[in-house]
Protein backbone atom coordinates (compact mmCIF):
# COMPACT_ATOMS: atom_id res chain seq x y z
CA UNK A 1 0.00 0.00 0.00
CA UNK A 2 1.45 3.43 -0.62
CA UNK A 3 0.36 6.67 0.81
CA UNK A 4 -2.38 7.86 -1.63
CA UNK A 5 -4.30 4.75 -1.25
CA UNK A 6 -4.19 4.57 2.75
CA UNK A 7 -5.04 7.98 2.33
CA UNK A 8 -8.23 7.48 0.49
CA UNK A 9 -9.08 4.08 2.61
CA UNK A 10 -8.75 6.55 5.92
CA UNK A 11 -11.48 8.90 3.87
CA UNK A 12 -13.39 6.22 2.08
CA UNK A 13 -13.20 3.23 4.80
CA UNK A 14 -12.17 4.68 7.62
CA UNK A 15 -12.92 1.34 9.74
CA UNK A 16 -10.94 -0.98 8.01
CA UNK A 17 -7.29 1.21 8.58
CA UNK A 18 -5.06 -0.99 10.58
CA UNK A 19 -2.37 0.33 12.86
CA UNK A 20 0.63 -2.09 11.05
CA UNK A 21 -0.49 -0.50 7.25
CA UNK A 22 -0.50 2.97 8.70
CA UNK A 23 3.00 2.09 10.45
CA UNK A 24 4.10 0.69 7.02
CA UNK A 25 3.35 3.40 4.78
CA UNK A 26 4.76 5.84 7.34
CA UNK A 27 8.16 4.22 8.01
CA UNK A 28 8.08 3.70 3.84
CA UNK A 29 7.92 7.35 2.91
CA UNK A 30 9.27 9.21 6.11
CA UNK A 31 12.47 9.66 8.07
CA UNK A 32 11.61 9.50 12.05
CA UNK A 33 13.49 11.74 14.54
CA UNK A 34 12.34 10.72 18.01
CA UNK A 35 10.91 13.52 19.41
CA UNK A 36 9.03 14.98 22.97
CA UNK A 37 5.17 15.93 22.47
CA UNK A 38 2.27 16.99 23.96
CA UNK A 39 -1.09 15.43 23.41
CA UNK A 40 -3.54 16.61 26.18
CA UNK A 41 -2.61 16.14 29.39
CA UNK A 42 -0.44 13.75 28.64
CA UNK A 43 3.40 14.46 27.83
CA UNK A 44 5.38 11.99 26.01
CA UNK A 45 9.21 11.89 26.00
CA UNK A 46 11.48 11.13 22.42
CA UNK A 47 12.09 7.55 24.06
CA UNK A 48 7.91 7.08 24.77
CA UNK A 49 4.78 6.84 22.22
CA UNK A 50 6.85 7.02 19.36
CA UNK A 51 4.07 5.24 17.04
CA UNK A 52 1.34 8.05 18.41
CA UNK A 53 4.39 10.80 17.32
CA UNK A 54 4.20 9.72 14.12
CA UNK A 55 0.70 9.00 13.72
CA UNK A 56 -0.29 12.48 14.75
CA UNK A 57 2.55 14.06 12.34
CA UNK A 58 1.32 11.89 9.59
CA UNK A 59 -1.87 13.13 10.10
CA UNK A 60 -0.83 17.01 10.71
CA UNK A 61 0.44 16.80 7.49
CA UNK A 62 -1.84 15.60 5.72
CA UNK A 63 -4.17 18.04 6.76
CA UNK A 64 -6.58 15.22 8.42
CA UNK A 65 -9.82 15.55 10.85
CA UNK A 66 -9.49 14.31 14.00
CA UNK A 67 -11.85 11.19 13.25
CA UNK A 68 -9.71 10.44 10.25
CA UNK A 69 -6.66 10.92 12.74
CA UNK A 70 -8.43 8.71 14.91
CA UNK A 71 -8.82 6.07 12.42
CA UNK A 72 -5.40 5.63 12.24
CA UNK A 73 -4.96 4.21 15.45
CA UNK A 74 -7.04 0.87 14.17
CA UNK A 75 -7.92 -1.89 16.21
CA UNK A 76 -6.19 -0.17 19.13
CA UNK A 77 -8.91 2.65 18.76
CA UNK A 78 -11.84 1.28 17.27
CA UNK A 79 -11.36 -2.13 19.73
CA UNK A 80 -9.56 -1.25 22.91
CA UNK A 81 -10.99 1.70 23.07
CA UNK A 82 -14.17 2.47 21.78
CA UNK A 83 -15.38 -0.74 23.45
CA UNK A 84 -14.08 0.34 26.57
CA UNK A 85 -14.99 3.67 27.39
CA UNK A 86 -13.54 3.79 31.11
CA UNK A 87 -10.54 1.98 30.34
CA UNK A 88 -7.12 3.93 31.09
CA UNK A 89 -4.78 2.25 28.44
CA UNK A 90 -3.70 3.70 25.32
CA UNK A 91 -3.10 7.09 26.70
CA UNK A 92 -2.14 9.34 23.55
CA UNK A 93 -6.15 7.89 21.93
CA UNK A 94 -7.75 8.57 24.97
CA UNK A 95 -6.12 12.18 25.48
CA UNK A 96 -6.76 13.12 21.37
CA UNK A 97 -9.85 12.22 21.89
CA UNK A 98 -11.05 14.68 24.30
CA UNK A 99 -8.54 17.16 23.60
CA UNK A 100 -8.24 16.69 19.38
CA UNK A 101 -6.13 19.09 17.65
CA UNK A 102 -6.11 22.01 20.42
CA UNK A 103 -4.08 19.63 22.84
CA UNK A 104 -1.37 18.52 20.67
CA UNK A 105 1.71 20.05 21.14
CA UNK A 106 4.42 18.36 18.57
CA UNK A 107 7.72 20.27 17.12
CA UNK A 108 8.38 20.18 13.37
CA UNK A 109 10.52 17.56 11.67
CA UNK A 110 9.30 14.78 13.51
CA UNK A 111 8.62 13.36 10.18
CA UNK A 112 10.38 14.09 6.70
CA UNK A 113 9.84 12.98 3.64
CA UNK A 114 12.50 10.36 2.25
Amino acid sequence: MNMNELLEQIKQAPESVEFAEVMAVIDASFDHKPSAFVNGDLENSAEQNQGSAKILSFAKLNNLSESETLACFGTYYRDDVLGNPEGTDHGNIRNFMNSGWAGVQLPEGVLTAK
